[in-house]
């Protein structure tokens, strides 16, 4: 059997040491337009800031180890066209111009996504960066060095890591965002209220509820400064980061996607052609709070779904278990958690919710030192099923974030939470468990509501 796989990053490298590792006999053929596999993008924050200061570990795999394994790499090679007829691709060596076609019997698409770039007046003049891969990462580093002042558009994960990276390094940080709130996909306000003020403290200016509507640069073609309907915020540097879209164009008409173009795959990471496995951010996830498909680019996903591509090639074998889009953050002393969905997002994900908001300590108060954990539990209205939550601490609750998400692909109710054997010893918590407190919160408000 002859395998191509067509881009290499996280789901890429996953699918194709999967397929090696299980079928060595398998041909594997890897086409990737980069220079490089496996970049953890989400340690550009870490990079940029100075934390991280070898690059090389950002890597966790290379063309070298691949073929090592077997595979036949071809690095800076752009696939042009898919026949899912005649099952070939046309292929272009990016260095020397050389295009040829290359049979499969299977196809792996884990081309991943690539940030928005809005249609903004004034989006090409200089120094307006995006923050994705490796090369984006030195060039913002190399950028930033002489900047004083420094936007970057979008409140997500990416854009709050660097307003971060960018304020410990002593820049002038605006950070501007078309919705009303940081985060709004992982936090409810609750949360977000506590870290924007916190943002605001340390001198970072935040424009939220503002729309960039251009962008004006000097004789030389430099951004110096960035327009909304409310104002102009002097720059020196941009970094747009107002979300991904799939990179799905090669495959657009031929399988099942999304209405935004992520790739629906089953539960072994087939395609609606047979012949045609996707993986990554190319791809919707199996959403479990609601069982439906949902567009959630993380690494997390990519790499499970990589490896299950791998595990199902020849046949199917192991059922993807679907994802809570779970995920931590750590910002500014804050230790962040989040699962499922938030009170805010689940009228999109079509669920009738409830929730409860409990702060706590995460230990007895009789030690020498305790710290408050604020919390968020998300459940299903009528089943009292949990389908988020949300934690946030100066201690480090974020592992808390892996039990929910279990919680929730498990199924199991606000009652199963509340009185689920967790240990207590005073060093690390009490003697109800602060997740068993927020479960307890859940079940007594749900009590009160049937008046009994």
């Amino acid at each position: 059997m002859k395998v191509i796989v067509i881009g290499c990053t996280h789901a890429g490298t996953s699918a194709v040491k999967t397929i090696l590792n299980d079928n060595p006999s398998i041909e594997v053929a890897v086409f990737e337009r980069n220079d490089n596999i496996s970049f953890l993008s989400c340690g550009i924050a870490l990079y940029v800031g100075g934390v991280v200061k070898d690059p090389t570990g950002l890597f966790y795999s290379n063309p070298e180890e691949l073929a090592s394994m077997g595979a036949t790499v071809k690095m800076e090679h752009n696939v042009k066209e898919i026949d899912t007829v005649a099952k070939k691709v046309v292929v272009e060596n990016i260095l020397t111009g050389e295009v040829f076609e290359e049979s499969y019997d299977k196809l792996v698409n884990t081309t991943g996504s690539w940030p928005i770039i809005p249609p903004i007046p004034g989006i090409d003049h200089k120094n307006i960066l995006l923050c994705k891969n490796y090369n984006q990462a030195n060039d913002l580093i190399a950028k930033s060095k002489d900047a004083k002042k420094i936007t970057i558009v979008g409140g997500g994960y990416i854009g709050i890591e660097l307003v971060e990276a960018f304020a410990e390094s002593g820049k002038e940080v605006t950070l501007i965002d078309g919705l009303d709130r940081i985060l709004n996909k992982y936090l409810d306000k609750e949360f977000t209220d506590v870290l924007e003020a916190d943002l605001r403290e340390r001198g970072i200016k935040l424009a939220l509820n503002q729309s960039v509507n251009g962008f004006n640069a000097n004789e030389a073609g430099e951004v110096v400064s960035v327009s909304t309907a409310q104002g102009e915020y002097e720059t020196d540097l941009v970094v747009m980061c107002v979300g991904f879209r799939p990179n799905n164009d090669l495959l657009k008409g031929r399988v099942d996607m999304l209405p935004n173009g992520a790739i629906i795959v089953d539960d072994y990471m087939r395609t609606s052609n047979p012949d045609i496995y996707a993986a990554g951010d190319s791809c919707a996830v199996n959403y479990n709070p609601n069982g439906g498909h949902a567009y959630i680019p993380l690494a997390t996903n990519a790499v499970r779904m990589g490896t299950l591509v791998g595990k199902n090639i020849i046949e199917p074998k192991v059922r993807y278990r679907g994802t809570q889009s779970t995920s931590g953050l750590y910002l500014f002393g804050f230790n962040i958690g989040s699962t499922g969905v938030t009170t805010s997002g689940a009228p999109h994900f079509d669920l009738d919710v409830r929730s409860v908001l409990v702060k706590d300590n995460y230990r007895p108060e009789f030690m020498p030192t305790t710290e408050e954990v604020l919390m968020q539990l998300v459940y299903e209205v009528g089943t009292n099923r949990i389908v988020g939550g949300q934690l946030m601490s100066k201690y480090d609750v974020t592992q808390s974030a892996n039990t929910l998400s279990l919680a929730i692909q498990n199924k199991m109710t606000i009652e199963d939470l509340a009185y689920v054997d967790f240990f207590f010893q005073p060093h690390f918590d009490r003697p109800w468990n602060y997740l068993n407190i927020l479960a307890q919160a859940a079940v007594e408000q749900e009590r009160k509501l049937a008046g009994k």
